[in-house]
């Protein structure tokens, strides 16, 4: 697909990449994913035009051509989701490139995506999610493999973490001070308390692991002493679900969900809630009132039952 683009378009998509690395703070997988949604979409223009065209391509393009791409993207099973992601990738590139070349990008800008409707985080409840805390820690005949483990989870429901957050920390954080200052996504720096449960799993795990937990190397560690794999945390709730019968839904994201979810329960402030979980706009966090609203209505189900 990238042998459609013309050098201009591709120079022009790498300069953007930068851009949006550099000045942004975009994650690499962020990264990764504009660069497909870009250049498919160019490579499409391409195609569909029967000739390999210049910046004059997006400058000039016409609400007929953006509509057939999207069209040709729903008919190769593009979800309404993905490709509504793919069309805000295409509008960045675009605004940022009207600004420096000074064409007219509205047609671009104002076109409308697909309706989707948004997947709400599926938390567990306050019970299910310090049984899998106790649970995994039965994984594991190893002491110190099942208190890394519980750590791990204790950070992600007591202090709302991301899996990618906690497998980074290092060991200059221990002990766990009472406040932690996290870099999240896009580089974006987040004050977080920590509750005396973090601090106490966390710090029983330090007094069992037999590695060298050195400032700076990563706290958590796999059974050779490398970097702790999230994909371990995942199988390892993924046992313990299956013991507590829980959904597929319990897995590491869900700790952090939960974290949320149970906060707003308690009648925590949004804009708090967003600060802690570092999102970059209130609208991710709203999703949670629609969570905490469909466990009231289920509620409320269960006492007041239709005949």
């Amino acid at each position: 697909m990238s042998l459609l683009i013309s050098p201009a378009l591709r120079d022009a998509l790498a300069r953007w990449l930068d851009h949006k690395r550099a000045l942004d703070g975009a994650a690499a997988n962020t990264i990764k994913a504009y660069a497909a949604d870009v250049s498919g979409f160019l490579g499409f223009l391409a195609g569909h035009r029967g000739e390999v065209e210049g910046l004059g391509a997006v400058a000039s393009l016409p609400q007929t051509d953006l509509r057939a791409w999207m069209a040709a993207e729903r008919a190769r099973g593009v979800s309404a989701r993905t490709l509504a992601r793919e069309l805000s990738a295409v509008k960045s590139f675009t605004g940022w490139l009207a600004e420096r070349e000074g064409f007219d990008a509205s047609t671009t800008l104002s076109a409308r995506g697909p309706k989707y409707r948004r997947k709400l985080p599926r938390p567990l409840s306050e019970e299910a999610a310090f049984a899998m805390i106790d649970r995994v820690g039965d994984q594991s005949a190893e002491p110190w493999v099942a208190a890394r483990d519980m750590a791990v989870l204790t950070l992600l429901y007591g202090c709302g973490l991301r899996i990618s957050e906690a497998l980074g920390l290092t060991g200059a954080v221990t002990p766990l001070p009472q406040v932690l200052r996290i870099i999240g996504k896009g580089g974006k720096e987040r004050l977080v308390p920590v509750l005396p449960a973090a601090q106490e799993a966390v710090a029983a795990y330090v007094d069992l692991c037999p590695h060298d937990l050195t400032r700076d190397a990563p706290l958590f560690r796999g059974v050779r002493g490398g970097p702790l794999n999230p994909r371990l945390i995942a199988l390892v709730m993924e046992r313990a679900r299956h013991q507590l019968g829980l959904p597929a839904t319990a897995t590491p994201h869900a700790m952090r969900h939960s974290f949320a979810t149970h906060l707003l329960s308690a009648g925590g402030d949004l804009r708090a809630i967003q600060e802690l979980l570092g999102h970059a706009s209130l609208s991710t966090t709203q999703a949670y009132t629609a969570v905490d609203a469909a466990r009231l209505m289920e509620v409320y189900d269960r006492a007041h039952p239709r005949a």
